[in-house]
């Protein structure tokens, strides 16, 4: 009888001086995909409610557009506005231009002759004194003005002639490329006007109900993607050095009566201090590694977000 409970007792303290499988703790969570609002345009209307399952592509809410659709206008305009300078500039003038020009020369060379003959009319007479000298000066400046004239007529003819400047060219061309690239900002900014589901995904929340104006940037709707949910955990430091990418684990979740299965997606190289939830005996003060591990189960897929998790190894 003393040798049986002798063995009992044996057992006992080998027992209790087992030690148990650490427990690392953590929340349930999913990847999230917030959307921003590209413009501050009132909501006009919501297309999916809060919870629902969403299909990429699929339309999720729709802002106010009438704002963007007149800057889009003004935008194509001023395109269209710098593609035909430049295509004035790179065919250069036209032939009735150009006849225009040498009709102006050939004007101006008239009007030089008749200044040249006027101006030496003027001249003999004065020789003859005939006519006050201040006649001959004002044929003179007449004639000045219409070889001034003919000089400007001869000039704006070449210019016509040697075509535009490359330098101008270029500079009409890089005015154009602008113009379309402002305009294409403003349609890429229209197509987002309707927002809309980049992945398949869980709708988590619409803060913005119709007539609210959310500012530029804000997060109007925000998703929860992925295959399955994954555990936020946070491994003590005298355990990192035996956690692995791929290594299995056994989760307890909060609510749940049966145990999950989940394997180490990644864990963090740089340490964190022990988050609050997390301050449960001599790990108070320690410092943790942030790891994710993603469920197996394939009947995880209706859990929620933010769940508490207790994971051990896997046996």
């Amino acid at each position: 009888m003393n040798r049986a409970l002798l063995i009992v007792a044996v057992c006992l303290l080998a027992a209790c001086g087992k030690k148990s499988e650490p427990v690392v703790l953590g929340t349930l969570e999913w990847d999230r995909i917030s959307l921003p609002a590209e413009a501050s345009e009132p909501v006009l209307e919501l297309d999916v409610a809060e919870g629902a399952m969403v299909k990429a592509g699929e339309r999720l809410l729709r802002l106010d557009d009438r704002r963007l659709q007149a800057k889009l206008a003004q935008a194509v305009a001023e395109q269209a506005q710098a593609e035909q300078h430049l295509s004035e500039l790179v065919h250069g003038a036209r032939p009735e231009e150009l006849d225009s020009a040498r009709a102006a020369v050939a004007s101006a060379e008239a009007a030089k002759i008749e200044a040249q003959k006027q101006y030496a009319r003027q001249a003999d007479l004065v020789k003859k004194q005939l006519v006050a000298r201040a006649t001959v000066d004002t044929a003179r400046a007449t004639l000045d003005r219409s070889v001034a004239a003919l000089v400007s007529a001869q000039a704006q003819l070449d210019v016509l002639l040697h075509g535009t400047r490359a330098e101008q060219v270029a500079q009409a061309d890089a005015a154009m490329r602008a113009a379309q690239s402002a305009a294409e900002a403003l349609r890429l900014n229209l197509a987002r006007i309707d927002v809309r589901a980049p992945r398949d995904g869980r709708v988590d929340a619409l803060p913005f109900k119709p007539g609210d104006q959310p500012p530029i940037g804000a997060s109007v709707a925000s998703l929860l993607v992925g295959a399955a949910p994954y555990a936020r955990v946070f491994v003590p430091s005298g355990l990192r050095a035996s956690v692995h990418e791929g290594d299995k684990f056994v989760l307890r979740v909060k609510g749940i009566d049966h145990d999950l299965h989940a394997h180490v997606r990644s864990i963090a190289s740089e340490a964190s201090f022990t988050p609050y939830y997390a301050l449960t005996g001599d790990d108070a003060s320690r410092l943790v590694y942030r790891a994710e591990l993603v469920v197996d189960d394939k009947d995880s897929t209706n859990l929620p977000a933010g769940l508490p998790v207790e994971a051990r190894r896997a046996p």
